[in-house]
């Protein structure tokens, strides 16, 4: 698959047969759906689309997201939600034979995906087990991080569901259970195996749950969502509604590079136009973008265009090894 940005005659729900979607800031943002959301997904469903939600938060089981999306106003079934939990509990299969010992350290989520694979869940290091696995809740402490560092040092393997530094609320970005296995990792010294986005198993699974052959993976992050998009080969959709801005697309490397980009869900019923190179300018419909001595320069056109023909540009230019200037890049409202 091209690190450059693709192009569709028909709109998105009409191209891809299920659309994997992120949760925070693409579906909502904190307690409040994002406002375009769900109207965005029940045309998208009318379409004949599939949607499965996927997501790195391990604390919540998935008829709890369910239930949560309801009540934002977007219909979910408990089977249409992936959790890196539930990835999580998959990989922990992948290394630890069933019936041992495991030492769960995170929410309830983890804890029900965990029982499900067959294991014995223990919450001491005294009662030696095989592994240790790790995922977001909002009421660890220290308590919980020292018991996974004593099972560590004690020999057990360390699995995490997911890497994200950060988390994003209502007040602004918190700490993700990437910081929290920063702790542990500092302590021990050992590296986890993670599950969740960017490693693409999560994106597999998710589209095997659905049947599909032509999935679409949708964020908000370019170093999760879309750099997992990249690892599993499937396209991506960078929606602007949380983490990354525009101007992080413009300055992604290939491995984050989204395959799509557009404003909001609601672009999922919008044919997206194939950046076209002309005369040293590369053409989004009416936007033009070209980098010329490391300064980008973009004009015409619609704001989103413009990003979309940015993007083109900055990345023909790094990846030909010519400066881009960050300081010139222009303003993306």
């Amino acid at each position: 698959m091209t690190a450059g940005l693709l192009g569709t005659e028909a709109a998105l729900q009409d191209t891809f047969d299920v659309a994997l979607v992120d949760l925070d800031g693409v579906a909502y943002k904190g307690a409040n759906a994002i406002p375009s959301a769900p109207p965005a997904l029940g045309e998208a469903r009318d379409a004949g689309m599939a949607v499965v939600f996927v997501t790195n938060n391990a604390s919540r089981e998935p008829e709890t997201v369910a239930e949560h999306l309801a009540e934002l106003g977007i219909p979910c079934a408990p089977h249409e939600v992936m959790t890196a939990a539930q990835a999580g509990a998959e990989l922990l299969a992948e290394h630890i034979p069933a019936g041992q010992k495991v030492l769960v350290v995170g929410g309830a989520g983890l804890y029900t995906a965990v029982h499900a694979k067959g294991y014995v869940i223990v919450e001491s290091a005294d009662d030696h087990p095989a592994a240790v696995i790790q995922g977001f809740a909002p009421n660890l402490g220290w308590k919980e991080l020292a018991e996974a560092t004593y099972a560590i040092n004690a020999g057990a393997r360390y699995f995490a569901t997911n890497l994200d530094l950060t988390l994003p609320t209502e007040r602004g970005f918190a700490p993700g259970n990437g910081s929290l296995v920063g702790v542990v990792r500092t302590a021990t010294g050992v590296d986890p195996l993670a599950a969740g986005k960017p490693e693409p198993a999560m994106l597999h699974m998710a589209a095997r749950k659905a049947g599909a052959s032509r999935p679409l993976m949708i964020g908000d992050r370019l170093d999760t969502d879309l750099k997992g998009a990249r690892a599993a080969e499937v396209p991506g959709l960078l929606v602007l509604t949380g983490v990354s801005t525009a101007r992080d697309a413009v300055l992604a490397v290939p491995g984050e590079r989204p395959s799509f980009i557009g404003e909001d869900l609601s672009t999922l019923a919008e044919s997206h136009p194939l950046p076209v190179l002309a005369e040293s300018w590369w053409h989004v419909g009416d936007a033009r973008a070209r980098v010329t001595d490391g300064h980008l320069s973009v004009d015409g056109g619609s704001p989103i265009d413009r990003v979309r023909a940015a993007c083109a540009a900055a990345w023909e230019a790094a990846d030909s090894g010519a400066r881009v200037d960050v300081d010139t890049l222009p303003h993306f409202g």
